[in-house]
């Protein structure tokens, strides 16, 4: 329905109004009280050849047997006969109701009254329900027609621009992986496409931002073991050269390149901290989220199809969504990275019931023994990472946001290769 139709409908109401409201003023609708002249004119010749029997009834219900309803009375105002219980009965009622009073004469003489009912009352009630049929058969229809139309803007206007206002509140909290469903048969039709076209521009923009701040951080801190293994060898070349130098002179020039080296050390432990203090800004708000959706965020950080198995005990936690999918996301690309190995997933309360205990295990070498408790620290990485790039943060960070959800993250060595236990509050 479109707004010609909606016009259509409107000339259409119209022209039937005025064509009712004609109807009734031309009194189409009523009907005109028969006069039945020749029938009143021969009920009376009966009467009157008839007298002696009539006028020995008293107050006597007969059939009708003309067109007409009627009563008898005799000139002392007595009832005959009459035809129906609601006519009138005397001539005081019979005039109120404009009834027809003729003489009944017998031998020139008035012996009685012919009162014939007047059916004025129940044809304009019947007119009247005429009328109020028809009006509500109009009202009938007008509200069926508009309520209709109200629920073709519910679903062709409200109900989309509901959901472009949603998704304009979901993509200004940083919601963009979620699309805006596509409908061009509503008015904003036109504009769904584009709506969602500018919200895979901004995940893409966030994902280029995301990358090149991590990069940007991986560089410091790839510069920073580059500059501080040198000038630990400084440091120590310079407490040998210390012991075996010849003179004070000669002293003083190596304490004075150690001086330089714990300057040098100290500059750079300034930028490291620089760069991490952005780390302890960062926002962490925990609501109630159902476990299912955790799964979604491990099939979500699954880009490399390794995980094998997840199987997570249904539960409502109480968890950052984003954060938390930060933290999954970087246990699995740490698992890509150092085991390339399928990942398990397990989730189970602990003993008292309070957290749900999500295991996220490799069958990658795992770390040593002593090294676990390391791992979470900043820049701290176990010994067997060889030459695989990092930075040292990402369980940092993740250790981090867990513990700002009321949650805790376990590294640990298992049978079969290295896991990471992270555990989340039950709401």
């Amino acid at each position: 329905m479109r707004l010609r139709f909606l016009l259509i409908y409107m000339g259409f109401l119209i022209a039937v109004g005025i064509s009712g409201c004609l109807v009734i003023l031309n009194g189409s609708l009523s009907k005109d009280i028969p006069e039945h002249t020749i029938e009143i004119n021969r009920c009376i010749i009966r009467l009157e050849n008839d007298w002696e029997s009539v006028s020995s009834n008293k107050d006597k219900l007969i059939t009708k047997d003309e067109a007409f309803d009627y009563s008898v009375i005799d000139n002392d105002g007595n009832v005959l006969v009459f035809t129906r219980e609601d006519i009138a009965k005397n001539i005081s009622s019979a005039t109120s109701n404009y009834d027809i009073i003729r003489d009944i004469e017998v031998e020139g003489r008035v012996v009685g009254k012919l009162i014939v009912h007047n059916p004025k009352a129940e044809l304009s009630k019947q007119t009247d329900l005429k009328i109020a049929m028809f009006v509500g058969a109009l009202i009938v229809v007008t509200v069926a027609v508009f309520v209709s139309y109200y629920f073709y803007l519910k679903k062709t206007v409200t109900d989309p621009f509901r959901k472009l206002n949603n998704f304009a509140v979901r993509v200004a909290g940083g919601n963009l992986d979620t699309p805006l469903e596509m409908d061009k048969g509503n008015a904003f039709g036109a504009f769904t496409e584009s709506f969602d076209i500018m919200r895979e521009e901004l995940k893409a923009s966030r994902e280029r931002e995301e990358k090149a701040v991590k990069s940007r951080k991986e560089l410091v801190a790839q510069l920073s073991h580059d500059i501080k293994t040198p000038v630990a060898s400084i440091k120590a070349m310079t407490d040998v050269m210390i012991l075996t130098a010849k003179d004070e002179e000669e002293k003083k020039t190596i304490d004075a390149i150690s001086s330089k080296a714990d300057q040098i050390d100290e500059l750079i432990s300034n930028l490291f901290h620089a760069t991490l203090e952005e780390l302890e800004q960062l926002e962490v708000n925990p609501e109630d989220i159902n476990s299912t959706d955790i799964v979604q965020m491990i099939k979500d950080a699954d880009y490399l199809n390794k995980v094998k198995v997840c199987e997570i005990r249904e539960a409502v936690v109480f968890a950052d969504r984003l954060r938390l999918n930060q933290v999954i996301s970087n246990i699995i690309f740490n698992s890509y990275k150092y085991a390339d190995t399928v990942i398990n997933v397990n989730g189970r309360f602990d003993a008292d019931g309070k957290f749900l205990l999500i295991e996220i295990a490799d069958k990658g070498p795992g770390v040593p023994e002593e090294e676990l408790e390391m791992i979470t620290q900043k820049f701290k990485r176990g010994s067997n990472a060889g030459s695989k790039d990092g930075s040292g943060l990402g369980l940092y960070i993740s250790d981090y946001l867990m513990k700002k959800m009321g949650g805790s993250l376990t590294p640990k060595n298992t049978g079969d290769g290295f896991a990471v236990e992270i555990g989340l509050k039950i709401s």
